[in-house]
């Protein structure tokens, strides 16, 4: 017996991907938790750069991503770092980048 999914739940998930993938950023209703904060360490080497945990939000709820040290792509490269913003009644994630 084939089950057949509405046409909402596909346009729904489109939207949902498009907006990730596409901007960068994705919109929700709930604010996000307070940041974690811990120890560190030593940089696995030199020019090594630390990038902060952020909270994203998936599959309805908050998820803590941990922090890493990163290489620079390119010399001189400046990690912003991922925020969350509040606008009008939700929060936007703006996800991290190089500049």
């Amino acid at each position: 017996m084939k089950r057949k999914l509405p046409a909402a739940v596909f346009v729904m998930l489109g939207t949902m991907v498009s907006s990730c993938a596409g901007s960068g950023t994705y919109y929700v209703r709930v604010a996000p938790p307070p940041p974690r904060y811990g120890v560190l360490g030593v940089a696995p080497g030199a020019g090594f750069v630390w990038t902060e945990g952020f909270w994203d939000w998936r599959g309805g709820s908050w998820f803590w991503v941990g922090g890493r040290w990163l290489r620079p792509p390119h010399r001189r490269g400046v990690w912003v770092a991922p925020a969350w913003r509040q606008e009008g009644r939700g929060w936007r994630f703006h996800r991290g980048y190089w500049r």
